[in-house]
């Protein structure tokens, strides 16, 4: 399995640092796009560092996080084939895996704890896509240029 990308800014830092702790406590193997510490900085720069990664096969899945998820989200979903779904409650995780086939989960840093983004990763990598009807509305995601 390729590793898991992960991506944050400066106010997803702290929820990130536990998707570490996590990962590493089951086994997970993960690579880490930045940010690197608090700073104030401008999530667009790590999301597209994790979709480039994730565009050149250096991982399949990402997670990523910034105070609201929203930002982080909307820059990660300009890339093509990137599913980045906006997740603050393990039920939302588990259909975005089955009828969308989420490839990345992102958390709202300032809005769940470290409890919520635990059973919220639980659901996402326990989940598998359902495949079938979905397909066909997955396919078309892409924008048509």
């Amino acid at each position: 399995m390729k590793p898991i990308g992960l991506a944050s800014d400066h106010a997803g830092y702290a929820l990130k640092q536990y998707v570490r702790q996590y990962l590493d406590e089951k086994g997970i193997a993960y690579e880490d796009y930045g940010t690197y510490n608090e700073d104030s900085c401008d999530y667009p720069d790590y999301a597209h560092a994790l979709a480039c990664g994730m565009e050149n096969g250096e991982c399949e899945r990402g997670i990523a996080i910034c105070g609201s998820g929203e930002g982080i989200s909307m820059t990660l979903n300009k890339h093509q084939f990137i599913r980045a779904a906006l997740v603050w409650m393990p039920e939302i995780a588990r259909l975005t895996r089955l009828h969308n086939d989420a490839n990345v989960l992102v958390m709202p840093g300032r809005f769940i704890s470290n409890e919520m983004a635990r059973e919220i990763m639980d659901a996402f990598f326990n989940t598998s896509f359902e495949g079938g009807r979905h397909i066909a509305r997955i396919e078309k995601i892409p924008a048509k240029i």
